[in-house]
């Protein structure tokens, strides 16, 4: 079984939109790829059907792994969370104390990451390393660049 996993109630509904799709558009669409290829002849040589056939495998690979972090995920609810210390999905504001530039990020499951939008996965080096802090404290994360000391600034929901 696949490890809980903590989602916003939009991930979460992402995962499962993405799910259904998967299992219904998707294996309709993998099917109707299998027929076609099927009604060209010898199925012994046909490579078109080899690789439909491949395509349904990773396919129903896919829509598997899917359905197990779907069933190991967890809801969290945000207005309930403690807001003195970094939780998962608490939104962080922290500054460089070498360079003084700050940053502010969401600590959000690896499926929900994304850089861009201020989303890191609280299995990044960073977000393992605020987990537990408190505003004020300063603490050193080893990054893939070396060591970073960090402050807290702000803890938010």
């Amino acid at each position: 079984m696949a490890d809980v996993a903590y989602y916003t109630k939009e991930g979460l509904e992402r995962l499962k939109e993405e799910l259904q799709y998967l299992k219904t558009t998707g294996r309709s669409n993998i099917s109707k790829a299998i027929a076609e290829a099927r009604d060209k002849g010898d199925l012994s040589e046909n490579a078109e059907y080899d690789a439909a056939k491949e395509a349904q495998g990773l396919h129903e690979a896919k829509v598997a792994h899917l359905q197990e972090v779907v069933a190991s995920a967890r809801l969290l609810d945000e207005s309930k969370l403690d807001t003195s210390k970094v939780l998962a999905l608490s939104k962080v504001k922290i500054k460089n104390v070498k360079n003084g530039v700050v940053m502010s990020y969401q600590l959000v499951s690896e499926s929900e990451a994304d850089l861009k939008s201020g989303r890191i996965s609280v299995a990044s080096p960073i977000a393992k390393g605020l987990l537990g802090k408190k505003v004020g404290e300063k603490i050193e994360i080893t990054v893939p660049a070396g060591k970073i000391e960090f402050e807290i600034l702000e803890i938010s929901r």
